[in-house]
């Protein structure tokens, strides 16, 4: 695969989404009103100021997840090839989970897992 089909298949990418992109402004017919406007929440009204200050152990503990998510994505191809390798894959696994277990005590010392 030369620089060609890496050149060809980027003007595909941006050809597909343009076109999208195209399509839907072209079918879709758009209303402006002011209840798009506002902040949805459950179908309950919200009340009083909508940008509000959010606590960042929130956002740790999304953070935290996605990496934990994303742990299991590289375990499920591994797990596929694993008794191809041999025991290579199960060293690398092994450090693999290690460095994610630091991350996990990182996070617990800082108390990221905690709600409240």
């Amino acid at each position: 695969m030369g620089s060609g089909s890496i050149l060809a298949l980027m003007i595909a990418a941006v050809a597909f989404s343009g076109i999208a992109i195209l399509i839907s402004k072209v079918v879709l017919k758009t209303t402006h009103n002011k209840a798009k406007g506002e902040p949805y929440e459950c179908g309950i009204p919200t009340i009083g100021p909508s940008w509000i200050q959010f606590s960042v152990g929130y956002y740790l503990f999304a953070l935290i997840f996605l990496i934990f998510d994303v742990e299991l994505i590289f375990l499920f191809p591994w797990a596929v090839v694993v008794k191809k390798i041999g025991w290579i894959a199960l060293v690398e696994i092994l450090i693999f989970i290690f460095v994610l277990f630091m991350g996990f005590l990182y996070a617990h010392k800082k108390k990221a897992l905690k709600w409240m």
